[in-house]
């Protein structure tokens, strides 16, 4: 706020003999009011910035080193390394989640394939990994790997997220084309759904409909661009790295978007309260 203090406005604060008595405790007005015009502008321009502006570049940081591919490794085949997805440690750090999706029907034993996860950025290297439990329902897959323990996430409460909230999301999008180097999204969730709703035509039922209106869930619709590699990424806090969710390109679409031609770019997530679930079944502590 800024007051305009003119000669006549003085002059009605002045006693018979001069300014004298008046100016030092106009000066201090001044000075009182300048500062908190400064005070005022300084809390505006904080309540402007996102409050994430300083927070995600630490976060990536921090949890970048427990986002991991998942894929499988034939060292016969050229590239030996096939990369699915995106995977993320949780638990102690030998544990690994994913899409249920992603995993293989079949894995070529007899010719040394081997189901893997792949860590590093310049020099990665892949462990051999087995699957620990499987949650078709909610498209998940709980997954063990031998190797170095790895920085584990910390598991968030998806049931307080609100439409409108803004996250992240770090994977590896379409595969190992740029390399295995993790690639941040964020965008806000803008909405949360059903994961299927009734059709107007049965015509339009398939048994992947059917399956999922008799077990109906919420999923969360995000206004970021995820792709095919993304599969399995976490969506967590930018400022904490608390994962609400996990990213899902194919399963959900399956449901949300079975009547359109052309599937649309909306990116979906999974809740973690699926996932904290599935870790409970399997006897480790979410």
């Amino acid at each position: 706020m800024t007051i305009a203090v003119s000669a006549e406005h003085l002059a009605g604060w002045q006693c018979r003999a001069c300014y004298a008595c008046f100016l030092p405790g106009f000066e201090s007005i001044v000075k009182l009011l300048a500062s908190a015009r400064i005070c005022a502008l300084t809390l505006l321009a904080a309540f402007s910035l996102p409050a994430t502006a300083e927070g995600l570049p630490s976060t990536i940081a921090r949890v970048k080193p427990g986002v991991v591919g998942v894929g499988t490794v034939q060292q016969t085949r050229r590239p030996p390394v096939k990369l699915l997805a995106t995977g993320f440690v949780v638990a102690a750090g030998n544990h690994v989640v994913t899409n249920a999706h992603v995993i293989p029907d079949v894995i070529a034993s007899d010719a040394k394939e081997i189901l893997a996860v792949i860590t590093g950025e310049e020099h990665g290297k892949a462990y051999r990994a087995e699957v620990v439990k499987l949650d078709k329902v909610h498209d998940l897959a709980l997954l063990r790997f031998a190797g170095p323990r790895l920085t584990a996430f910390r598991l968030g409460d998806s049931e307080s997220v609100r439409e409108g909230e803004l996250y992240a999301f770090t994977g590896f999008p379409i595969g190992m084309v740029l390399g295995m180097r993790p690639v941040t999204h964020r965008g806000i969730v803008s909405a949360i759904t059903p994961i299927a709703i009734p059709q107007i035509s049965p015509q339009r039922l398939d048994a992947n409909m059917i399956k999922r209106l008799r077990a109906p869930y919420d999923v969360f619709q995000l206004d970021a661009t995820a792709y095919p590699g993304n599969s399995g990424s976490p969506l967590y806090v930018p400022d904490t790295g608390e994962v609400i969710g996990v990213i899902n390109k194919v399963f959900v679409k399956e449901s949300k978007e079975a009547v359109l031609e052309k599937p649309s770019g909306i990116t979906y997530a999974i809740p973690v309260q699926y996932v904290k679930e599935l870790l409970r079944e399997a006897g480790i502590a979410p």
